[in-house]
C-alpha cells in the first residue's frame, strides 16, 4: 500500500545538567502547531510484532502536583473515550468513566 500523505509529530526535550526535562516543546505539521510549550507528555507507541508497547512519560520540574493530577484525569478520561471508539466496547468504556469519576472525588478535583 503507497502513502499517499505524510504528517510530522516532533518533540524538543530540553534537559537539565542531570537529565532532567526542564522544557517541552512540540509541533505537528497537520495541526499548524509549532513550537508549542507543553509541561508534561505521555507518549505510547504499539509494536504489533513483540506485542508490547513502548512508553515515554515526561514532565518538567516545573509542573505542579495539582496540574499533574488534572492531566491524569483528563488523559484516562480520553483514553475511556478512545478505546471505545477503537472497540465498540461501552460497557467497558462505562466501567473506565466510573474509575475516571472516582479518581476526580478521590483527587479533589470533581467538577461540581
Amino acid at each position: 500500500m503507497a502513502v499517499k500523505h505524510s504528517s510530522q509529530i516532533s518533540i524538543k526535550v530540553g534537559l537539565d545538567e542531570n537529565r532532567v526535562p526542564e522544557t517541552l516543546n512540540w509541533s505537528a505539521d497537520d495541526g499548524s502547531i509549532e513550537d508549542m510549550e507543553a509541561k508534561a507528555l505521555l507518549l505510547s507507541v504499539w509494536d504489533s510484532s513483540q506485542k508490547d508497547t513502548y512508553k515515554i512519560n515526561l514532565w518538567t520540574k516545573e509542573m505542579p502536583v495539582n496540574e499533574m493530577i488534572q492531566f491524569f484525569h483528563q488523559t484516562l478520561t480520553s483514553m475511556a473515550d478512545t478505546f471505545e471508539t477503537a472497540t465498540g466496547d461501552d460497557k467497558m468504556s462505562a466501567t473506565m468513566r466510573d474509575f475516571c469519576d472516582y479518581y476526580a472525588e478521590k483527587m479533589g478535583i470533581k467538577k461540581q
